[in-house]
């Protein structure tokens, strides 16, 4: 480690986050739409808009966090080369792998954290990203099961949704705490300039 120049871009940290949150928010007015079509007829044009928006959205919300999990992924390996860092093509493509995609990404994130930092808190940061990747597994299944058995439920909508902003708001969380340990480790592996070169 020679310079900072690893560290996480904040404008890529601070667009994950919002894009994430606004997918969560475009999820809600979608939910809204295609639910009142399906119980009142009502016109089709709306709720397409709402999937459109969503789908963008959350497209953009994907690759804004990829990116930032490849870039956390480098600096971990950087800030630990003796850690057991996932590689790139698994830090990505596991989360595009039926079945693998519900166990392993939560695991790589676990894993990038902990190689981030000395400072990595076992039982509050494991369960930060544990209530965060409980909480999407939990909106995907409730989503999956809504939708094919009982279309227009309320109580299920709910439940879904409280799901998917948990989620977006804990993935925000998780964001936020594996940058700043790792700008902390970069910062601290900055040799202090001496008092002869100031």
């Amino acid at each position: 480690m020679t310079s900072t120049a690893r560290k996480a871009p904040r404008l890529l940290v601070r667009s994950a986050q919002v894009a994430i949150a606004a997918a969560a928010v475009t999820d809600v007015f979608r939910t809204v739409a295609v639910r009142d079509r399906y119980l009142h007829d009502t016109d089709t044009s709306e709720s397409g808009f709402a999937s459109m928006v969503f789908v963008y959205v959350t497209t953009l919300a994907i690759v804004l966090f990829l990116v930032w999990l490849a870039q956390v992924r480098r600096n971990a390996e950087e800030l630990s080369p003796e850690a057991a860092v996932p590689s790139r093509g698994r830090t990505i493509g596991m989360w595009f792998v039926p079945f693998a995609h519900l166990f392993v990404p939560r695991q790589v994130v676990l894993d990038i954290g902990r190689a981030s930092s000395p400072s990595w808190a076992a039982k509050r940061d494991t369960t930060l990203v544990n209530a965060w990747w409980v909480a999407w597994i939990a909106h995907s299944l409730v989503l999956g099961f809504a939708g094919r058995l009982a279309p227009g439920s309320m109580t299920l909508l709910v439940v879904e949704e409280v799901l998917m902003v948990a989620a977006a708001l804990l993935a925000g969380l998780v964001i936020e705490r594996i940058t700043a340990l790792q700008d902390a480790a970069f910062d601290a592996a900055v040799p202090a300039e001496s008092p002869a070169q100031a």
